[in-house]
């Protein structure tokens, strides 16, 4: 048993001072205690650390590659995303495992316990699978046995080019399956996480409208059981009315008609949607699941979030492209993004309150519920997924309660961050994952080719 002394903790019944957090040999939090005298740790300030909602890890290598405007003056999503397809000819399965285990170590250090992996890069670069038809799925539960992160695997099943059921381009080609391929791939990389600690979890992912045939997709559902649903959903105009011109209503619409949608499902991005799909989609309990820096970066638009969580809609943070790592800022970016739309301040607080806390425990609830993992708060019978502040940052000394996050998130950064803890494994300390160096060479070694493309 580990014990942690916190001189201030956010419980599941709210912030209290010199609690002892005990952690179970099963990786789960045992009691809080008041008895202050023994443990094996003492931080300032501990929070729940929050899961990583959406990422596709390959993309970090992409950082900084793609800031430059094309010979199109109206460069776009849909540009970049042409640039992503060309990226992916150099990558291979060792270069994958390189790149994603440095992204975990990543997320480690911003204060994410969980890494929840849109996987879609299936095969090898001519597009056939390789003998192991999971292999690219294997790589990325390597990764995760070397970064220590919690893990929730999600192979993307992706048909086709567009919603006129389009063959795939040759740069998608590499994410392609058709039913009976997904499925054997999916039971694949279900017996593969036999092995895997027991805080690894499996899901599943239609890529999106565009991608799979909607009787497919209805016929998919039943593969995932009860574990978790993802989807990218009305990120971009141009893919709102694609759907509408071939399926008949816009994607909110149109999941809404045709899917039992519940809180099984975390709908990716949604950063296009009318009030009523607002209205309607938040009802159903789903996540959406958001990447603001992403969002803010590939020009997806402004997500709906007074609106969303005025009706109660819950939320997920993810990285997404990884452009950059950190989540303080994608809370930031976030918020900001409705005060600059709406020219207003403290738009996502409530009457109870901070911006800050409010947000910071709504994706700590949604971000478990996204990935199927019994975590998000601080107690009992709960994985012990934690982060620790450094209190004595010159931002943090003179703050409590509330405040302490409003600080972290609007002021700091995640420097603030002295500990993570993911299902009780002690992987940051005093700010730096313990096996950066080793995590860090392998990396540098994969990417030393992949900055011409």
């Amino acid at each position: 048993m580990t014990k942690i002394l916190a001189d201030k903790i956010l419980t599941s019944s709210g912030w209290q001072e010199n609690i002892i957090v005990e952690i179970n040999a099963d990786g789960h939090i045992g009691k809080l205690r008041t008895d202050t005298k023994e443990y094996d740790h003492h931080v300032g300030c501990l929070l729940p650390a929050p899961v990583n909602a959406h990422s596709h890890s390959f993309q970090r290598a992409m950082s900084g590659l793609t800031e430059y405007r094309g010979p199109n003056p109206k460069d776009s999503f849909w540009t970049w995303r042409k640039l992503m397809f060309k990226f992916l000819k150099k990558l291979d399965p060792d270069i994958v495992e390189a790149i994603t285990a440095f992204v975990q170590m990543e997320m480690l250090e911003a204060g994410f316990s969980t890494n929840v992996e849109f996987h879609y890069l299936h095969h090898s670069e001519s597009g056939k699978p390789y003998d192991d038809i999971s292999e690219m799925s294997q790589r990325i539960i390597s990764a995760a046995d070397q970064s220590g992160i919690g893990l929730t695997l999600l192979p993307v099943f992706y048909q086709y080019g567009g919603c006129d059921l389009r063959p795939l381009e040759d740069g998608q080609k590499r994410f392609g399956n058709n039913l009976d391929q997904f499925q054997k791939l999916f039971q694949s990389v279900t017996k593969s996480l036999e092995a895997s600690p027991s805080d690894t979890y499996l899901g599943l992912a239609p890529h999106s409208l565009r991608a799979v045939n909607p009787k497919d997709l209805i016929k998919l559902v039943s593969l995932a059981k009860e574990n978790p649903i993802h989807m990218h959903l009305a990120e971009q105009v141009a893919e709102v009315d694609e759907v509408k011109e071939f399926l008949g209503s816009r994607p909110v619409e149109w999941v809404l008609e045709n899917l039992d949608i519940s809180n099984q499902w975390c709908m990716i991005h949604c950063t296009q949607m009318d009030p009523h799909e607002v209205k309607m989609l938040a009802k159903t309990q789903a996540i959406a699941g958001l990447c603001p820096i992403t969002e803010s970066s590939l020009g997806d638009g402004i997500f709906e979030g007074t609106n969303w969580m005025s009706n109660n809609g819950n939320i997920a943070i993810g990285s997404d492209s990884n452009i950059r790592i950190s989540l303080s800022e994608e809370l930031r970016t976030l918020e900001y993004s409705q005060r600059l739309r709406d020219r207003s301040r403290a738009a996502l607080a409530n009457s109870h309150q901070s911006t800050g806390r409010r947000l910071f425990e709504e994706i700590c609830k949604g971000g478990a519920q996204a990935a199927g993992r019994k975590t998000g708060f601080i107690k009992e019978g709960y994985l012990a997924d934690l982060l620790a502040l450094d209190t004595s940052h010159i931002d943090l000394e003179q703050h409590k309660k509330d405040t302490l996050l409003d600080s972290y998130i609007f002021s700091g950064d995640d420097r603030m961050i002295s500990d993570v803890w993911s299902a009780g494994r002690h992987l940051v300390k005093n700010g730096e994952h313990i096996s950066r160096p080793e995590i860090t060479k392998a990396y540098r070694k994969a990417t030393k080719k992949l900055t011409e493309f």
